[in-house]
């Protein structure tokens, strides 16, 4: 794209954003959908659905990025998005109600799924201090144990969503009244009622797909090709630009669960995605040829950094439940926003190094 001129490529990248959001939202409803019907819940192919489906934007994305060996977009959209994507919960604690959104839902299983963010970003350190040539059929070790971490995470959440050997099963007293995913049941209710068929649903779900993967895709070409005119460096680029426009339909369908007094489903959906997206770095390794971690820059190893110091600082917030709220936000999202706004000048202060 980069024979179009600026204003086109800035039509294109606004456009895209607007497809991605707008698919998107239409993508999280309809997985919920079809979630429900087909009795997938907290299984874990259901899981591993979940994830792929919220995050398609970040796969075409990486995938895109990958085949044009641009690894400094594909790496710094993944970690840039995990801080980005934890930033959205900032907004969802603004919409929320009187109370901070950790107070509302506090939960040890939440804390958990902390946890695995914060072990696989610790995993991802350690694969960029491996040799760039250590690989074995197109496969990076680091990534791959990523993916392996990720699937044993995944087995242990479920096995702690049964019911954990605390208290009241881990839930936090005074916290959100109705059961975990109950806004999924809601949705499936609405849709029943509008007369939406498991086929419309799942054809919906298709096409949203499609449309979400591909202007992925002109969004990472567009964007690139703008910002990069204008000067910004394709790790910054990835790791704030890109990132935040595909977290568009993260904070549409998180909004909607908050509002529907499902805090912890909202708040486990930015940890689930922010989970997955350290896999992305074996499709990236595969597709490339090149083991995506250690090529790391400076930047990609700071962004890790930040995404585990935003994470942890939530983590302290659903145990400490704080109840003092100022600008409609608790301690704890104040601190994110504060935090998130240092990491960014520190990174364009590193620049791509």
């Amino acid at each position: 794209m980069g024979h179009l001129s600026s204003p086109v490529l800035l039509v294109l990248f606004l456009v895209s954003a607007g497809i991605v959001w707008y698919a998107g939202v239409h993508l999280s409803d309809t997985t919920d959908v079809l979630s429900e019907r087909l009795g997938l819940g907290s299984a874990l192919g259901g899981l591993v659905l979940l994830a792929v489906a919220t995050n398609l934007p970040e796969l075409a994305i990486t995938v895109s990025a990958a085949l044009a060996h641009d690894l400094d977009v594909a790496v710094g959209n993944i970690l840039g998005g995990i801080a980005v994507q934890t930033v959205v919960l900032v907004v969802l604690d603004v919409a929320g109600r009187s109370e901070p959104l950790a107070y509302r839902a506090a939960g040890l299983l939440l804390v958990l799924e902390g946890a695995l963010v914060v072990a696989l970003l610790a995993v991802v350190v350690m694969g960029t201090q491996l040799p760039g040539d250590f690989a074995y059929a197109r496969l990076d070790p680091a990534a791959v144990l990523i993916a392996v971490v990720w699937v044993a995470g995944l087995l242990l959440l479920k096995r702690a969503g049964r019911g954990l050997p605390w208290h009241e099963g881990g839930d936090a007293p005074g916290a959100q009244a109705e059961p975990r995913g109950h806004s999924k049941g809601k949705k499936e209710k609405r849709a029943t009622a509008q007369g939406v068929g498991t086929g419309r649903a799942a054809l919906v779900f298709g096409a949203a797909a499609v449309a979400t993967l591909v202007a992925g895709v002109v969004l990472e070409r567009s964007g690139e090709a703008f910002f990069g005119r204008v000067g910004m460096s394709g790790v910054v680029f990835g790791a704030t630009v890109l990132a935040a426009a595909t977290s568009l339909p993260e904070i549409s369908s998180g909004v909607t669960s908050v509002r529907l007094g499902d805090d912890q489903l909202a708040v486990s959906d930015i940890f689930g995605g922010n989970a997955f997206l350290p896999v992305l770095f074996l499709v990236a390794s595969v597709l490339s040829g090149h083991p995506a971690l250690p090529a790391a820059h400076r930047s990609d190893i700071y962004l890790t950094a930040l995404g585990a110091l935003l994470t942890l600082v939530y983590m302290t917030g659903l145990i400490f439940r704080p109840r003092n709220r100022r600008l409609r936000m608790g301690p704890d999202s104040r601190t994110v926003l504060v935090l998130y706004a240092l990491g960014v000048a520190g990174l364009i202060a590193i620049g791509g190094t």
